[in-house]
């Protein structure tokens, strides 16, 4: 807070500092964006003057929102530590109505940018609802016949909600988001329908978006689970 209040008006906490505020990476860096330079030892400043819906208040200090203290630590880390406090973000459940998709588009052509890009492509900040459309696009691509969505199967005595069913083929597909075990009990929970199913004669399998860059491969693998 200190050196938010040294920065002057218009000062947030951001980049590594504000990772470490919001606890998706330790750090002890004092680190400010202010519209105007601060020249006090020990504090790293940004110069830059932030959108009302790009700050927000956490613990009374102000400071960048997740989304763009991700953005920032992609101007100043590398990849994989950007990756790795997207991955922490997303388990702690830190959100934002201003998105990394809608962030990326408000500053296309900033430093580090082309990170966060390839992160979204990579499927690091998917979501299940996004995870479903790219399945039936994936299954459209390559010419799968459509699955029933969000069908409930009726197993072990009680309804289970499926991602994806092919009922000819007793085939489930679970499509795991990144928001879908935020808990070790949703976690385990999942595991224990998968018995159940089995137990009913359903054959229940589990994809993620990393599976969707290799779409020959798992094409195969479908259809082979199909055939059987």
């Amino acid at each position: 807070m200190a050196a938010v209040l040294a920065a002057g008006s218009g000062a947030a906490l951001s980049h590594r500092a504000a990772a470490g505020l919001w606890t998706i990476r330790q750090s002890t860096a004092l680190e400010v964006t202010a519209p105007r330079r601060c020249r006090r030892p020990g504090i790293l400043t940004h110069r830059a003057v932030l959108p009302a819906d790009e700050t927000t208040v956490l613990d009374g200090i102000p400071v960048t929102t997740v989304s763009r203290t991700i953005l920032d630590l992609a101007a100043v880390l590398p990849a994989h530590q950007v990756e790795s406090a997207l991955s922490q973000a997303d388990y702690r459940r830190r959100t934002d109505v201003l998105s990394l998709g809608d962030l990326v588009a408000r500053y296309p052509h900033r430093r580090g940018v082309t990170t966060i890009r390839k992160l979204l492509a990579d499927g690091a900040a998917m979501t299940r609802s996004e995870l479903e459309r790219a399945f039936l696009a994936f299954v459209d691509a390559e010419g799968l016949s459509r699955p029933h969505t969000n069908t409930h199967i009726h197993a072990g005595g009680r309804w289970h909600e499926c991602d994806a069913v092919w009922p000819a083929a007793k085939l489930i597909v679970e499509l795991d988001g990144y928001d879908a075990h935020r808990t070790r009990k949703a976690f385990d929970d999942d595991r224990a329908d998968d018995r159940l199913l089995r137990l009913a004669g359903w054959f229940v399998t589990r994809v993620t978006s990393r599976h969707l860059r290799e779409p020959a491969r798992l094409a195969a693998e479908l259809r082979g689970l199909g055939a059987r």
